[in-house]
Parts: C-alpha cells; structure tokens; sequence
C-alpha cells in the first residue's frame, strides 16, 4: 500500500490521524458548529471512501451509529492494521517484555559470568572469548597486563619486579606473604587524600561490562574504602563460606575425574590457607551444580541459603571461580620466583544499563559486596601490584545478594596450569585476610 501511494498515501493517513484527533477533542458547542462538522463530516468520508479506501457497500449499509470517529478509525483499521494492533497492545505490550526480558536474563547469568549476552549485543562471541569487548579488551591489556611479561602493567603499579616467566623456578620455593610479620609495608601505598571522583575510581579500579550501569551514588570512597569489613573470630562456627557455582571448571592440565586438580583443589587449598596460616573458621563447600551450566545459579541457591541457615555464624560468602580468555592469553606473573596466576574480583550490580535495575534480581548488599571488592582490590595492588585485574562489573545478580560480605572471584583462567592456580592461592588467602581483619 505504501509503495503504490508513496507520499500522497502518507499525508492522507496523516490528515486522517488529524481528523480523528480533531474530532474527538472538539465539543458541540452550536447549532450552526455541529451542523458544519457534520457537512464537513460527510464530505471527508466520501472523498475517503471513493479515492483512498475504496469500503465495500456492506459496511456503508452497517454503518456506525453515526460516530464519526469510529467510522475513520475503522477506515484507518483496515488499510492500516498495524495502527489498530499498536493501539490494541499499548498496555500490554510492556508487561510482555518485562517478562521475556526476565527470561533472558535468568538464562544469561545462569550460563555463566564469563560468556558475553550475545542475543543482547548482537556480536559473534566465541565461547572461551573474555567477556570484555573492543575498546575495554584493549583497556585491560594495557592496564593490567593480560601477557606475560605485564610489562605495561608493572609501569602504572610500583614495586612490581619486572620479570618473564621464562626466569620462573619451578614452583618449589618457599612463598611468604608480603609485609607478612606486620602487615604494615605494602610496595605500593595509594595517597586516598587525593580527590577519587566517579571517573578516577571507574579508570583506576573498574571494568566495567557494556550491559552493566554502576550508578554514582555506589562509588563514594568512604563507603568503599573505610567500611569495616573484619569478621567475628570469637564464634564457634564458621566465619567463612566457599563455594563453587560452576565446580566442573578446570585447567590446561587438570586430570580427569581429579577434583583435586579442578577449581574445587583450588578452593581446598585457599580454605587450608584462611585456616591454617590466618585462623579463620571455613565451610568448603564442594557440592557440583554446574551439570547443566545454565542452570547453576539456579541450582546453588536454594542450597547455599539452606547453608546459612544451619551456620549462622557465617559473616563471608566466596564463590570461586576460574575465567575463560581467548587465543594465546595467558594470566600469569611471577611472584617470589614462582609461576602464579592472576586473578579478578567479581561483582554482579542488578541493573542492566538500557533499562535500569532488576527488580526480579535483587541484591540488598551491592554497596557492601562493592566495598569488599574494593578493598580487596587496593589490598592487592598494594601487597602485590599487578596480581589482581581490575574489579569486572556486570549486569545480573550471582547469588550475590546472600551476605553483605559476598563476593565472586576468578581465579586464573582455563588456559593457566594446575600449579600456576595453586600458587595464587596463596596471595589471595593474604588479601582475604588483610580485609578481613580489618586491617587494610
């Protein structure tokens, strides 16, 4: 129809639009106005119906009661049916797509937290592909290092030794924690009197994924910086829970049907480290709900909350994780002589940046889990400058919503070593604790 009539089709369905406006806002004011908009009326409809719409005699017999309106927008109806179906669905097209969305979202973040939304970006990912895109890719590299030798990172992070991994040992030296006798000399100390606005925390601290919005009222230093995160030791139970959502992730030489090679070895040997070396209560956690990957959040919940009813005592929630990168990357540094992996803290934000927060997803906490990260994340940069990759923000929720002082963690990616990830372990155990004791 529009091909045939082109522009004069068009501006009669605009004038159309006009008089039906006109018509239903006008009021009969006299005799002589509504004599006037009946005349003009009935020449609107003839010339309508003899050069445009062409209705069959039937519906001139049926008529409309003499509703002027009804009779064009019928009119309109028929020569334009996708006039009538958006009026028709205005109120209810918006509760359909809320619930479509809901859908969606549930299945992305139950996919995982490494793969990017390809329905919603519309690009062709890879499925190992880092789930940071373009410019933020080449953002990373450049700031933390994702190669080797992370020779651009050591040049922005301080007191990083600047060594290849071909000058590691083989991982039999002895690891201690920097600064471990006091925890009071870290080889890098931010000047926090400086002014940290919304731009120099998200440049110095954050990646932040292209679905996701980090609200401003989230990054206040203060908030982030000077919450006091240390853990009740004085109770009997555990203090710390840690899990994994997807305990089936392994490495470039794990050994199949070895668990102790997996992710889950890797959560064994830091739960032994939080005990052991820093004296903290921890509940591992092994139980597998990743057998249908997408279904792993979904999976988990029920059963980490049935966790934390039964200890109460539990202040922490760490659900640890292993990232998946792309071609020939590779998260490893050396530290003390040894091959370690590097790792990133996590956060899921509940709002998706197009259309705002998830109300089906909740989190009560974000500006608590954001605060943990964040201290983690200085902790890190300052004890061991270039170990941690920038904090990663994405839309949805990982169960995060659970403990005030809950966080997700990749440690390492698919491509590091079984001893590579263990290394890290200890590092990481050192960082946890800093924050933990409150000590940062």
């Amino acid at each position: 129809m529009i091909r045939k009539w082109g522009i004069t089709g068009l501006v009669l369905a605009c004038i159309l639009c006009s008089c039906i406006n006109f018509m239903r806002s006008r009021e009969v004011g006299s005799d002589e106005q509504s004599a006037l908009q009946k005349n003009t009326a009935v020449f609107l409809r003839g010339q309508m119906e003899r050069a445009y719409f062409q209705l069959p005699a039937f519906l001139e017999e049926k008529g409309t009661g003499g509703n002027l309106a009804e009779t064009m927008e019928n009119c309109m109806w028929r020569e334009f049916p996708l006039y009538h179906y958006a009026s028709f669905i205005e109120e209810e097209q918006p509760l359909r797509e809320d619930m479509e969305t809901a859908r969606r979202i549930l299945q992305n973040e139950g996919v995982d937290e490494d793969y990017k939304n390809i329905e919603e970006e519309k690009l062709d990912y890879e499925e190992n592909a880092l789930h940071i895109e373009g410019s933020v890719l080449d953002e990373m590299e450049r700031e933390n290092g994702l190669h080797n030798s992370n020779a651009e990172a050591m040049e922005e992070l301080p007191g990083q030794i600047q060594q290849s991994t071909d000058d590691m040992t083989d991982g039999e030296t002895d690891y201690q924690p920097a600064g471990f006798e006091t925890l009071d000399y870290p080889s890098y100390t931010y000047d926090w009197s400086e002014e940290w606005n919304y731009e120099a925390l998200v440049s110095n601290f954050y990646a932040i994924d292209s679905s996701t919005l980090l609200k401003e009222e989230y990054l206040n230093l203060d908030k982030l910086l000077y919450q006091d995160l240390a853990v009740d030791r004085t109770t009997d139970g555990p203090q710390i829970l840690l899990y994994h959502t997807h305990a089936s992730e392994n490495f470039a030489d794990s050994v199949e049907g070895d668990p102790s090679t997996t992710i889950v070895g890797a959560g064994e040997k830091l739960a032994g480290l939080l005990e052991e070396k820093y004296g903290f209560r921890v509940l591992h956690h092994t139980e597998v709900y990743d057998a249908v990957r997408e279904d792993a959040y979904a999976n988990a919940l029920p059963e980490i909350e049935k966790l934390l009813e039964e200890n109460p005592t539990i202040e922490v929630v760490i659900d640890l994780h292993r990232d998946a990168v792309s071609g020939d990357r590779k998260l490893v540094m050396d530290l003390q002589g040894r091959p370690t992996a590097r790792f990133m803290f996590f956060n899921g934000l509940s709002c998706i940046r197009k259309s705002g927060d998830i109300a089906y997803l909740g989190n009560p906490y974000i500006q608590d889990n954001l605060a943990f990260s964040f201290q983690a994340q200085v902790a890190a940069n300052e004890y061991y400058p270039g170990i941690a990759r920038k904090i990663y923000l994405k839309a949805y929720r990982y169960n995060l919503h659970l403990k005030p002082k809950s966080m997700l963690i990749e440690l390492g990616a698919q491509n590091n070593t079984v001893e590579e990830i263990m290394n890290a372990c200890d590092p990481l155990a050192h960082i946890l604790a800093i924050v933990l004791d409150g000590v940062l």
